[in-house]
C-alpha cells in the first residue's frame, strides 16, 4: 500500500476489496466507479483513488472503452491493522463536537487554533469526514455539521428507530449473508479483542461496528431498510469516534455481535433477532448511563 495514501483510501481500498470477495467477482470483471460510491456511500472521487491504489499493486488495470477492470483476485484484509495516524485528530475534532467547543458551523481557521495543528492535516481531516458523510462544505465559506452529537432526544429517537429497522430486517423473508462477509467480521471482531486499547482505536471500532450493522442491514434485501441504517451511521459516526464507555464496554459490544454472527450462520434468525434487541437495548443503556451513543 503507497505510503501516498490516505487513510480514506486506504479504508475504501479494503471495502472495494471486500466487494470484491462478496460477490465472487473473477479477473476480466469490470469495476464501475459509480456503483462502487453508491454501494459504498461515498463520492467517486476517493473510489477513483482506491482503484488506483489498486492498480498500482496489480490487481486492477484501465483497459480503453472499458475502465478498470480486475486483473487479479487481492486478498482480503483479516487483520486489524494500526489506526491511521489522522485519527488522533478525528478523535479530538469528536470531542471538541461533544464538549460544545466546535459549534454546528466552523471555519477551518477554527479548527487549526483549537486543535494546533497546520491547514494539511486539519484539511486532509475534514475530507475524509465529509467522504463519510458526518459534514459539508457551506456554500461560500466554512463546514457544517449533520451529527445530532448534543440532541439527547434525537439519541433516544435513533435507539427506537434501530431496535425496529435491525430486528426486522434479521427477521426479513429475503434475509442473506453471505459466508466471506460472515468469516472478515469475525476476524475482525476476535482482532478487536485482542489488540490494545487505545483512544485512536475508537476510529477503528466504530467503522467496524457500523459495517456490522449496515451488512445486517443490507441482507434484508430492503434497499429503505439498508439506507436507512446507513444513515443511522453516518449520524452517530462523529459521537463514537470519541468513546466515552471505556475497553470493557469494547469487549462487551464485540463479544454480542460475534453471538449474533453465530445465531445468523447456523440460520437461527428468531434467535439472532432477539440478541439484537438485547444488544441495542444495553447500548441504549449505557449510552444514557454516560451520555454517549453506541
Amino acid at each position: 500500500m503507497s505510503d501516498a495514501s490516505t487513510p480514506l483510501q486506504q479504508d475504501l481500498m479494503r471495502r472495494i476489496i471486500d466487494v470484491i470477495h462478496e460477490d465472487n467477482l473473477q479477473p476480466g470483471a469490470r469495476l464501475r466507479q459509480n456503483q462502487l460510491a453508491d454501494r459504498l456511500r461515498v463520492s467517486r472521487t476517493p473510489v477513483r483513488m482506491a482503484l488506483e491504489l489498486l492498480e498500482s499493486q496489480g490487481f486492477v488495470q484501465h483497459e480503453q472503452n472499458r475502465g478498470m477492470t480486475l486483473s487479479a483476485i487481492p486478498p482480503r484484509v483479516e487483520t486489524l491493522e494500526a489506526p491511521p495516524a489522522d485519527e488522533e485528530l478525528l478523535v479530538a475534532i469528536a470531542k471538541l463536537r461533544r464538549d460544545g467547543e466546535l459549534s454546528e458551523q466552523f471555519a477551518e481557521l477554527e479548527l487549526m487554533r483549537l486543535t494546533g495543528q497546520e491547514r494539511t492535516p486539519v484539511r486532509q481531516a475534514l475530507i475524509k469526514l465529509e467522504g463519510l458523510g458526518v459534514i459539508q462544505r457551506r456554500k461560500g465559506y466554512g463546514w457544517q455539521f449533520f451529527d445530532p452529537v448534543r440532541d439527547v432526544r434525537a439519541r433516544e429517537e435513533s435507539y427506537d428507530f434501530r431496535l425496529l429497522i435491525e430486528c426486522a430486517a434479521i427477521l426479513s423473508p429475503d434475509f442473506s449473508l453471505s459466508a466471506d462477509w460472515i468469516k472478515s467480521m469475525r476476524s475482525r471482531h476476535e482482532a478487536m479483542l485482542s489488540a490494545a486499547w487505545t483512544d485512536a482505536s475508537s476510529v477503528t471500532l466504530f467503522e467496524m461496528n457500523a459495517e456490522f450493522h449496515l451488512g445486517i442491514s443490507a441482507a434484508s434485501g430492503n434497499r429503505y431498510i439498508e439506507e436507512a441504517m446507513n444513515r443511522q451511521n453516518q449520524l452517530r459516526r462523529l459521537s463514537n469516534y470519541n468513546w466515552q464507555h471505556g475497553a470493557d464496554r469494547v469487549a462487551v459490544t464485540c463479544r454480542e455481535h460475534l453471538e449474533i454472527l453465530e445465531r445468523l450462520e447456523a440460520g437461527d434468525n428468531e434467535v439472532a433477532a432477539a440478541l439484537m434487541r438485547k444488544h441495542l437495548t444495553g447500548a441504549r443503556g449505557t449510552s444514557k448511563a454516560r451520555n454517549g451513543i453506541l
